[in-house]
């Protein structure tokens, strides 16, 4: 060999380089796995035949007789690629954490939006057209109860078919009807609420499965949640007026919404054709304006007056109460509400005629005691007075012990 010239294993590196392409692999895969190459082991994937040839001609000697040995340390090459293999390791674990972590939340996360945004355009679509929107089973489980939802819906569940004979129903949907008109056109609408309505005829499976017996009953199924106990009105407490529901709805969602109801012409009427008799009468009458100082006249208006308030007229007025209550079940008809907290308008009217009818007695029984008239006449009208007063107060302190449940006293009736 001569002296500038090199052995054939410092040519062509250690002899483990030299290995077949799946041999090479594996050699990779050690170096991978411990950091710093271990020819024995790489030695013992060759084989021994090739172990023992590549020793062989490791250890031929040169012309002065040394040995050169086989080095134990990989060539540089080798070295600098584990080198990289080492500081690629960290970031490719971190490449492979954000791809776990955050691929398929993001998808998920991206669905739920696109879901979402798809329900918000047909929820907007349909209050276009109308601003109560009519729900079935199908729309009710996908619109109000599936998530995702960040809009609060009020539903009025009523029962609005003329076969139900619910009369109550159609007057909560006038009510329900003016409220959503208002939200509607106003300046302030957005998507954050809409209102919807489920007929049972329609959706009884939304009855059972909300274990609703009654209607109607309105519910405010807000963004976020379940309904709670202050989500469902209390009907028989405030009453279906517009005004009393959308202070409810304000409660509830934090929309304030100004009732419009639309021009009602009852009222200038009346006032006109009150106004059109006073002017006939003093008209016909015009020499003669005694009747204007007639005590009688004056006391009769404001006992009627005073008869319509004590009745509950203005609270009625106020609360916009039903006007009676049909059991859709038994068909029985309420003109008395059984709570000291509400009142049917029928049961105003009672109130007034039972309070009208005392107030006549003790007129009788006034007149009979001052009256010139003779002793015949008058115990007649004592008599007669006596006779309402008894009758009609007991009348009365009975719908009193139906309401206050408990009262220990009785006139006459239980």
């Amino acid at each position: 060999m001569s002296r500038g010239s090199r052995p054939a294993s410092a040519r062509h590196g250690p002899p483990s380089l030299r290995a077949p392409p799946i041999q090479r692999l594996q050699l990779a895969s050690l170096l991978w796995a411990s950091g710093r190459p271990c020819w024995r082991q790489v030695e013992r994937i060759r084989g021994r035949r090739r172990v023992a040839g590549a020793g062989a001609a490791a250890n031929r000697k040169c012309p002065g007789g040394a040995a050169l040995p086989v080095s134990r340390r990989p060539p540089m090459g080798v070295r600098r690629r584990s080198g990289a293999v080492m500081a690629a390791l960290p970031v490719l674990a971190l490449l492979l954490l954000l791809l776990a972590w955050g691929g398929p939340p993001a998808a998920g996360q991206k669905r739920k939006e696109m879901v979402l945004s798809e329900k918000v355009n047909q929820l907007m679509e349909w209050a276009s057209k109308r601003s109560v929107i009519r729900m079935n089973g199908d729309k009710f489980r996908r619109l109000v109860k599936a998530p995702p939802r960040n809009y609060s819906v009020i539903v009025m569940f009523t029962a609005l078919q003329p076969h139900r004979q619910c009369v109550v129903c159609k007057q909560a949907d006038e009510e329900y009807q003016i409220l959503a008109n208002s939200w509607r056109y106003s300046s302030a609408f957005t998507n954050k609420i809409f209102f919807a309505m489920v007929d049972f005829d329609e959706g009884s499976d939304v009855f059972q499965m909300l274990n609703m017996n009654s209607a109607p009953t309105f519910i405010n199924f807000p963004a976020k949640g379940k309904p709670k106990r202050g989500d469902t009105y209390e009907l028989q407490v405030r009453g279906f007026a517009a005004e009393q529901l959308a202070r409810w709805v304000a409660d509830r969602t934090d929309v304030n919404i100004r009732v419009i109801r639309p021009p009602n012409y009852a009222g200038p009427l009346m006032l006109g054709l009150l106004l059109a008799i006073i002017g006939g009468l003093v008209y016909l009458r015009g020499s003669n304006l005694d009747f204007l100082y007639n005590k009688t006249g004056w006391a009769f208006a404001a006992l009627c007056f005073v008869l319509a308030m004590t009745s509950g007229q203005m609270w009625n007025h106020i609360r916009g109460p039903p006007y009676a209550h049909k059991n859709p079940h038994t068909g029985q008809v309420n003109y008395i509400h059984g709570s000291s907290q509400a009142q049917f308008v029928a049961e105003t009217h009672i109130v007034l005629l039972f309070n009208g009818g005392v107030t006549l007695g003790m007129v009788l029984l006034h007149e009979a005691a001052t009256s010139d008239m003779d002793v015949g006449k008058r115990k007649i009208m004592c008599i007669a007075g006596i006779g309402l007063v008894v009758l009609f107060f007991s009348w009365l302190l009975s719908v009193f012990r139906s309401k206050y449940h408990g009262y220990p006293y009785s006139f006459l009736m239980s």
